[in-house]
């Protein structure tokens, strides 16, 4: 009953209703990533070209996406990963979204949002005086 209510009242958790009925008749599974996210993509090509879109697992945030997925999904290749045993280089870390406004954001010294005390000023300061 609550993914029902979030389905229909919001657009930020996973898929509406209307994604979910527009996925139903028009679209072909594609594949999931390893953070859960669905990818789709139109049945019968639209004479604009090829539509593409996902559906998230969870919060709605396109920093999800790792970048496997995220060439397919902006037409960079042709191919799905989950068609083309997609490796990752050697020197790529392994993608982790975008943690800015969550608590795992990064907090320099002296913010206020740390919980620290902030360090003292440094003393070769000196302001200008006309």
């Amino acid at each position: 009953m609550k993914d029902f209510i979030f389905q229909l009242f919001t657009w930020w958790n996973g898929q509406t209703m209307g994604t979910r009925f527009f996925t139903w008749r028009k679209g072909e599974y594609v594949g999931e990533d390893e953070f859960g996210n669905t990818y789709y993509r139109h049945k019968n090509v639209p004479p604009l070209g090829e539509r593409r879109w996902v559906i998230y697992n969870g919060v709605a945030e396109a920093s999800k996406i790792p970048p496997g997925w995220h060439g397919w999904m902006h037409h960079r290749t042709d191919t799905p990963p989950s068609e083309d045993d997609y490796e990752a280089r050697h020197w790529e870390r392994p993608h982790q979204p975008n943690p800015t406004g969550t608590a795992a954001a990064h907090r320099p010294d002296g913010s206020i949002l740390r919980g620290e005390p902030r360090p003292p000023a440094n003393t070769d300061y000196e302001p200008w005086t006309p």
